[in-house]
């Protein structure tokens, strides 16, 4: 029986590219991934993956998460992380990452057009509009 379960598991497993899907995996471990929507992602209860290309500023003016913690990883290029609280901004290049803590307001600068990766926390947070 058990080997029946995850053939058909198995069959089920399609690709998927990455860099134009937004990943919502619920606080059950499920995984989704809706169609996305021009303007800031839906908030979900739960984790939103994505694989950003940044050419233009973001569309908010900043955003903050209230949920958990914020992981930012950038693929290639340069952005600047600015945060309200100290320490001053830092640029971030390919390879490296940066946690923003639950609660902390930030918005992202293009240095040079980048790829990010962001691991998001939800459902409570916010944004500032334009």
């Amino acid at each position: 029986m058990e080997h029946a379960r995850l053939a058909a598991r198995d069959m089920m497993i399609k690709p998927i590219d990455a860099t134009k899907t937004l990943f919502d995996i619920t606080h059950g471990g499920n995984v989704t991934s809706p169609v996305p929507l021009p303007g800031t992602p839906q908030r979900i209860d739960g984790l939103s993956i994505g694989w950003v290309q940044m050419d233009r500023p973001p569309p908010h003016a900043g955003e903050v998460h209230y949920d958990g913690d914020e992981i930012l990883i950038i693929v290639s290029g340069r952005v600047r992380v600015i945060g309200d609280s100290p320490p001053a901004p830092v640029e971030l290049g390919a390879g490296e990452a940066r946690v923003v803590p639950r609660g902390e307001w930030h918005r992202l600068e293009v240095v040079e057009p980048a790829q990010l990766i962001h691991i998001t926390p939800g459902p409570s947070g916010d944004h500032r509009p334009l």
